[in-house]
């Protein structure tokens, strides 16, 4: 074996080989959860919980670039774009709006694709985004842990897991801030791979006995950096929320950076990790989000009536005066954004903590109907139509145990892994504990919902463990967690009708709503 074999073990560790598979095995997952997603998405032919906002958000930046405020003479503008009428938008009101754009375009991407006269539209690109998202994290898991199987399992989870599922057919916008987050962590992924592919290499070379002084070569432009950074700040210009995973995701890249120069036998690997390393990560991580964000504003910056886009005018002196104009006005936008976003405190019946987000115990009602009996396929005397993001618990609940495992693995093991998990739930859950008293609900998690996901994955690779130790043993553990698999693709069976608002009688659906109703 060549030092630079060794190193590249080092560095590595095992890959898997059967790249065909560890295309086909997520693949096909992702597709059979996409044909779910997709089936009857314009079911129900009604704006759902927020949908009301984003939906109508969405076409008004098609149509004018800016989210602009629905007519004042129409008193229910919502049936006029259910009913087949998008056009509800005053042509010189802009709306204040307390999210960035980048969502808002997704959304009406769809609509502009299919049209926006029905939910198709309305829900296209989530359902996409949901579905590719999948198959997405199927790659991750293997790349993460070595292993075909360890992907399909993660892509299963993921595929029939309530709460992912129900917004991936719902045209809101937090399935839009995980997709970004996921794709930024990704190439991450690739990019720690590549990189210490590189660092192999170039040490390798070196004679034997020799190793590198200072902080260690260059690792080249990094290209899935660059990825990683306009990813973080399409999540960010969607959600500011995205703030968090690109605060984590850049220190995790860095720390990575740090380790591979130290395991590489690099002399001062700390000085080459934070001087060499982590300007550049700040330039392809921070600067580039910062500027993706700037963009993904043109549209009002084009705009002659978006929201506070002419503030100035009205508001002589005030602002940092040494700016431009229309920067002095993007800024009162954001600082009145901020306001709204940190200030809301205003009771719902759905609202919720985030301690109990992993528990999933306050799942948020995004649409219910009564039918009577004769309406809609009712049989009976009175029927339920129901859309509720009820998380599969038997991964969401599994999920606390495998997070107090990834915990124990990362400060007691060391494993890159573990560290890499809590990355995303530092930056995903985390900073809602700050928010504890603001307006929040539990779908609010599926925005870091894949870390868990992956989490119980690392707890399924440990548990069935190496086949070779002993192949009694590992015959029955992967027995159990093929029931394991069974049962929550029982669990997604048994919540689904509720999931899409399937007509069923009243009876039947308070069965499914037993977990809820301990509250």
């Amino acid at each position: 074996m060549t030092r630079t074999d060794e190193l590249r073990h080092r560095l590595l560790g095992v890959r898997p080989t059967d790249t065909l598979w560890g295309w086909l095995g997520p693949g096909l997952i992702a597709l059979v959860g996409g044909v779910l997603r997709f089936w009857d998405l314009a079911r129900p032919q009604a704006l759902v919980f927020d949908e009301t906002y984003y939906v109508k958000q969405g076409w008004s930046m098609i149509r004018f670039g800016v989210e602009m405020r629905t007519l004042s003479s129409l008193k229910k503008p919502d049936e006029a774009f259910v009913g087949g009428n998008p056009d509800v938008f005053s042509t010189v009101d802009g709306d204040f709006v307390v999210h960035p754009p980048v969502g808002k375009w997704v959304i009406g991407l769809g609509e502009w694709l299919v049209g926006p006269e029905s939910g198709w539209g309305w829900r296209f690109s989530v359902a996409l985004l949901g579905t590719l998202s999948i198959l997405i994290l199927g790659r991750v898991a293997r790349r993460m842990f070595g292993s075909t199987a360890l992907g399909c399992v993660a892509a299963f989870l993921l595929a029939f897991e309530g709460s992912h599922f129900v917004m991936s057919r719902t045209g809101i916008l937090d399935i839009i801030v995980m997709f970004f987050a996921l794709c930024a962590f990704a190439a991450l992924l690739v990019d720690r791979d590549r990189s210490r592919e590189v660092l192999a290499r170039k040490v390798g070379a070196l004679g034997r006995g020799e190793w590198p002084g200072g902080g260690g070569p260059w690792l080249g432009w990094r290209p899935w950096r660059w990825v990683a950074g306009v990813s973080l700040g399409l999540c960010t210009g969607t959600k500011w929320s995205g703030l968090f995973f690109l605060a984590a995701f850049g220190l995790m890249t860095v720390w990575w950076d740090l380790g591979a120069r130290r395991a590489a036998g690099v002399r001062h690997w700390a000085r080459g990790g934070l001087l060499r390393d982590g300007p550049f990560a700040a330039v392809q991580l921070v600067l580039t989000a910062a500027v993706v964000y700037t963009v993904s504003w043109t549209g009002w910056f084009l705009s002659d009536n978006g929201y506070h886009r002419h503030w100035d005018r009205y508001n002589p002196g005030e602002g940092v005066q040494w700016l431009p104009s229309v920067v002095r006005n993007w800024l009162k936008y954001h600082q009145d954004a901020f306001t709204f976003n940190t200030t809301l405190h205003t009771p719902h019946p759905y609202q919720s903590n985030p301690w109990s987000w992993l528990l999933q115990t306050r799942p948020t009602s995004f649409y219910y109907e009564s039918p009577k009996q004769g309406v809609d396929g009712c049989t009976v005397a009175q029927c339920s139509q129901a859309i509720n993001p009820i998380g599969t618990i038997s991964v969401w609940w599994v999920g606390i145990l495998a997070l107090l495992v990834v915990l124990w693995w990362w400060l007691v093991r060391r494993d890159w892994r573990a560290g890499a998990i809590a990355a995303g739930i530092v930056g995903g859950y985390l900073p809602w504990f700050v928010y504890q008293d603001r307006t929040i609900y539990t779908f609010y998690a599926v925005a870091f919902e894949p870390w868990v996901v992956l989490a119980v994955t690392f707890l399924v690779g440990l548990w069935v463990g190496q086949r070779s130790a002993d192949p009694a043993r590992w015959r029955v553990r992967v027995y159990v967690v093929g029931g394991y698999l069974a049962l929550t693709l029982a669990l997604f069976a048994f919540f689904h009708p509720v999931y899409v608002a399937d007509t069923i009688p009243y009876d039947h659906w308070h069965w499914r709503m037993w977990f809820p109703s301990w509250i």
